[in-house]
């Protein structure tokens, strides 16, 4: 693991990532659900859904369990705005637990048998909320900001992102490399993992 993000606190960062896609979420209005996304294919209910389950998912792993039905995408309820900040509390809640850091986290959905330390597997999911909260945010036509510390370390998570071909399977967790050509750090982090800083102009799209 890179040495800023090894002496990072992941779990704060990880928090204030979380928080931000929750204050994201808030601004959706209910004709705003089918709105396009950059991830291919889904809508902001389908984005929002995907954010709940993984959320959700993590925070068995960080409880030892390995069941992939964990995993499997969840409905939202009526309230799509309140069901997902339903489940971002829940998942700060469990990270919040003495010791998460050194536990072994199960993730099925990364293949069977993958169990990852805490550190990397929380890593994991705060880039995840960092990129979603930008995903969701461009859905609504808005904008997301991060302070400077937590950006750098999320850069530091996505440069270790593995690059290449895997990217281009399907369900890959982000699209191929894009190249950077400027402008803020959070545009570097989005074209590292696959997302164009100019969309919806740009016709680049991300996976997932």
């Amino acid at each position: 693991m890179n040495e800023l993000v090894a002496k990072a606190d992941l779990v704060a960062l990880d928090a204030q990532a979380v928080r931000a896609s929750v204050e994201v979420a808030a601004r959706v209005r209910p004709t705003d659900l089918s709105r396009p996304t950059p991830c291919l294919g889904w809508t902001v209910y389908g984005l929002l859904a995907h954010m709940a389950t993984q959320h959700y998912g993590f925070a068995a792993a960080s409880r030892g369990d390995g069941d992939l039905a964990r995993w499997k995408l969840r409905s939202l309820d009526d309230d799509p705005v309140a069901s997902y900040r339903a489940s971002a509390e829940h998942v700060m809640e469990a990270f919040a637990v003495d010791g998460v850091l050194e536990r072994m986290f199960p993730l099925p959905e990364l293949g069977s048998g993958s169990v990852f330390p805490g550190a990397q597997a929380i890593s994991f999911h705060f880039i995840d909320y960092v990129v979603h909260s930008w995903d969701l945010a461009k859905a609504l036509g808005g904008e997301v900001t991060f302070p400077p510390d937590l950006l750098d370390v999320a850069l530091a998570v996505a440069k270790a992102v593995p690059d290449g071909k895997t990217r281009r399977e399907p369900g890959a967790a982000f699209a191929p490399a894009l190249t950077w050509s400027g402008g803020s750090r959070l545009d570097e982090i989005v074209a590292i993992l696959g997302r164009s800083p100019s969309w919806p102009e740009s016709s680049s799209w991300s996976t997932i």
